[in-house]
Parts: C-alpha cells; structure tokens; sequence
C-alpha cells in the first residue's frame, strides 16, 4: 500500500524517507551503527531536536527529521530476520526511552504517545513511584511461585482490588500474567462452577490469542484464520454497535441496545442454545480491539436483568476498559451494573506483566489444583500493581476524566469539519474516530485510517488503530492538557492535508 508517498511533511517539499537501505543496514556492523548502551538513558532531546534546522510553517509546526532514521531502520532490519512475523507493527518505531506521555526514539527523536503501549502504561512511562516500587522489590525477592507459597504482596493487592470491585458481596482473586490468561480462568471458573458447557461471547469482541479466548472473539477473521478448529461451546451473539446496529433498520441509541438483548432471549435461547446451558456471558464493557465502541446505556441494565432471570454468570472484560482509563475503576461502573466476574490485565501494574480475575466468593470455590500457575502474582509486578493504584487513587482516574472532558468536544466536531470521520465515541481518555470512505453508506476507510497513522508517526505522534477503520485514542493517563493539544494539532494538521486532497479530487492513499 502506497502511504501518500507525494504527502509532504509539512508545507515545504520533504523527500520520503527511502526505506530501500534496511537490509544493507541490516548487515552492518557494531562498529558502523553502534547500539546505545542499554543501561545509560540518554537525557531527554529538547523540541524540537536541537541537531535539526527547524523550518517554521504556517501551521505552526516544525519539519522534523526524517522518520525512521538510520538506527531504527537497522534494528528493524535485525528484528525482521529473527522475530516472528506475526507480530502486528504498524510503523517502524524502535523505542529507546520514555518519560511520561513523550517517548524518544533509538535515532533520539521525540514522540508524543497516544497509545500507552496498547493502553498499559496508566501511569506513564517510567513513573518514579513505580520504578521505585520495583526496585525496592526486586532488592527483597523477585520470584517465589504464589500458587505454591504465601506471599504478603499479592495479598495486600487482592484486598485492595476487592474493595474497588463493585458489589458489596464476598470476593476472592486469581492472579495471572496476562488478559488472556485472564480470560482463561474466567471461561474455566464459569463452566467449573455452573457445571453448563456454553459461553456467550459477542460480536465484535476480542478477549485474547490464546485458544479459548481467540475462540471467544472474532473482532478480525485473520485471528482465527488457520486455527480452526476452535474451542466447541461458544455461541456469539450481537453487540449493540450503534453507529452500524447489527441487527440493521434505523434504531435508536437505546433500542439498539435493547434489541440486542432482545435477541438472546428471542433467537438466541429460542434456536440455538438454552439458557440453561450457559455458563457466562462474556463481554467488554467497552470493545477495544473491535473498534472503541460504546454501548447505548440502555443495554448493561438490561443485560444484567437477563442474566439473572436464567441464572447467568456475567462476566465483564476490563483488560482495555479497566484500571481508571475512563475516568472510574472499571468501565461497568457507568452503567451502574455489577458484575459477577472482572477480568483484569494492561493498566494494572503500569507495563510489568500481570492480570487478576476477580470474582464472587460463592462463585469461586474450586479446589485446590484445579487452576493455577507459577508466575501469576510475581512479586515485582505486585509491586508496581499497588503503587499503581495509590496513584490512580489519588489523582490518575481524576485525570482521565478531566482530560476526556477536555478533549472529547474537540474529537467530536471532527464529524463536521471532516468528510471520511463518520462517528466519534468514548469514555475517558478511551476514545474511538471512526473513518468512513461516504459519510452515507458508512464504507470503512481503513487505508486512509492507516495512512493518517502513518503520516502522524513521521510527525511525531504515535497512534494506533482498532476495528476496521478506528483511530484509537488511549494516552497515559498521566498525560496534560498542553500535551493533548500538541498531539490533537499534529492530527489535525494531518487530516487537513487528506480533506483537502480530497476536495482537490487526488488520490489520498494509493494501491
């Protein structure tokens, strides 16, 4: 796919960067690229970098360097010969170090990061309270196996995300090291404890790669392309995706949601499977992976109510969604539902692996060896998960709010000033644009999604996408006011380059 190869960088005339020396430099030696030490951070480079001779525009915007340069075309190169290709990148950031929500690269360019590491990093990059946390740690202990031996850590932390859970009933918490491996335990404790074999899962969703999660999502056909077969007794059902309601005709907000519901019971339990074969249903409060998309309000309360009149485990995915991204806790919580079960990953412990399934205390009651694992509740990630919450606490879910507030008008009048942003939507500081090739038919825009990203990593900004064609928004939510303004303006500036090529009928992304 040809990325806008003719889009300046900015209004001056800046020749694309010629990819075409990545396996020449693939094969140079140490001595002619030589790799940065990895235990000396570089300080911080000023913006913008003090090497470049900054050009002012009329946009306000400096050229910046060429992106990538030569130290991250290397790396790249080397990692393109061992690492496996499966892998997902979107563009050729090789990342060197980080404070914050600014990051720089190996070649010492700055970025803004508007992914959070896929919306891990809450705290930010190498918060001082959390590196603090870890090595303090890791001067103690740094491994001791939690299924086989007591540890303090671990539970001081369950104790602590007990009491943030909603419902005042009894609880107990498994820990693992990941979303999936959350997901995992939450598909084993359902069908452990109802003794039913079927779990419901929902259009659109993504709960994870491993067998049984992948089994639960079909947000994209290549996640389980050559897979099959996949787990047997899962049964997907429609997400109340308004902007494009799956159940089509022209619903309203609410009666999307409603409908969907309407469609378990009516379709779902009528023709394909009983109520009384259901295990859980399992879902995102708000999907990640499948677009940033947001419920209509009506649908959690009335989900909940069908859960409970068959008797149904409701088992909610806050791995994106969680750990104060939209300004609460967990994301159920603006629906005013409780959960039975909250599957927990990313956000916890600030970028150190772990995840935590936190569930009812009548409902986790299986014994001794039927799950566990050996690095579920390490003591570093621990660490790093409680002094997490002291700041999310204190001042970080607070910021999440206040900054989606602050930022969300901005998003949402793209809608008007732009002809392919169709839908705006999110909580918090997770917000989803929804690019569409015809603000009428609603045809997805995903190369143009891809090439926006592209042209605002060359600019400085780091992006990620979700769904078919969603710009994801999901900072650390330590991020400020000034540095959203910086990131938004690099944007805009960028979609004002594609609105305008096409009003001037030339092609914005090439074949």
């Amino acid at each position: 796919m040809n990325l806008l190869k003719e889009l300046p960088l900015r209004d001056e005339e800046v020749a694309p960067v010629d990819n075409s020396p990545i396996k020449e430099l693939a094969l140079m030696s140490d001595e002619d690229v030589a790799a940065p030490d990895l235990f000396e951070m570089p300080a911080p480079l000023p913006y913008p970098v003090a090497a470049v001779d900054v050009e002012e525009t009329r946009d306000g915007f400096p050229v910046l360097p060429a992106r990538p340069g030569a130290q991250a075309l290397h790396w790249v190169g080397r990692d393109d010969a061992v690492i496996s290709p499966s892998y997902t990148r979107s563009y050729p950031f090789v990342m060197d170090h980080g404070k914050g929500s600014e990051v720089w690269d190996i070649d010492g360019d700055r970025y803004l990061d508007f992914t959070a590491g896929v919306a891990v990093l809450a705290t930010g990059h190498t918060h001082p309270a959390i590196v603090k946390a870890i090595q303090q740690q890791a001067e103690k202990f740094i491994h001791m196996a939690g299924t086989d031996f007591y540890m303090a850590q671990p539970v001081e932390l369950a104790e602590r995300l007990i009491g943030h859970a909603p419902g005042t009933f009894s609880k107990r918490v498994f820990f693992t090291n990941s979303g999936t491996e959350s997901i995992e335990a939450a598909m084993k404790l359902a069908r452990w404890h109802t003794r039913r074999p079927v779990l419901v899962s929902f259009f659109g969703a993504f709960h994870g790669r491993t067998y049984g999660s992948m089994s639960l999502s079909n947000s994209k056909a290549l996640h389980r392309t050559g897979f099959q077969p996949l787990l047997a007794g899962i049964q997907q059902v429609p997400y109340p995706y308004h902007y494009r309601c799956p159940l089509g005709g022209n619903h309203a907000e609410a009666d999307c949601g409603l409908a969907c519901v309407e469609y378990i019971e009516k379709v779902t339990f009528k023709y394909q499977v009983s109520p009384s074969e259901v295990a859980a249903f399992i879902i995102e409060p708000i999907q990640g992976e499948g677009g940033y998309v947001v419920p209509p309000s009506s649908f959690y309360p009335a989900l909940r109510a069908l859960a409970d009149k068959y008797d149904i485990p409701l088992v909610v995915d806050e791995i994106q969604s969680g750990m104060g991204r939209t300004g609460k806790m967990f994301a159920i919580e603006h629906w005013g539902v409780t959960p039975d079960v909250i599957c927990l990953a990313k956000g916890i412990a600030s970028g150190v692996p772990l995840g935590a399934v936190i569930a009812r205390e009548d409902l986790m009651t299986w014994p001794s060896g039927a799950h566990a694992n050996t690095f579920g509740g390490n003591p570093l990630a621990v660490a790093a998960a409680l002094a997490t919450l002291d700041l999310l606490e204190t001042e970080l879910i607070a910021n999440a709010a206040a900054m989606g507030a602050y930022i969300m008008p901005r998003i949402k009048e793209w809608e008007q000033r732009y002809s392919f942003v169709g839908n705006v939507r999110g909580i918090g500081l997770m917000i989803g644009a929804e690019l569409v090739e015809d603000k009428q038919t609603k045809e997805y825009a995903g190369e143009l999604r891809d090439a926006i990203v592209d042209q605002c990593f060359k600019r400085g900004l780091l992006l990620l996408g979700a769904g078919k064609s969603v710009i994801r928004f999901c900072p650390p939510l330590v991020i400020t006011k000034d540095e959203l303004d910086e990131g938004l303006s690099i944007l805009e500036a960028v979609m004002d380059e594609f609105e305008a090529q096409r009003h001037g009928g030339t092609s914005v992304v090439g074949s």
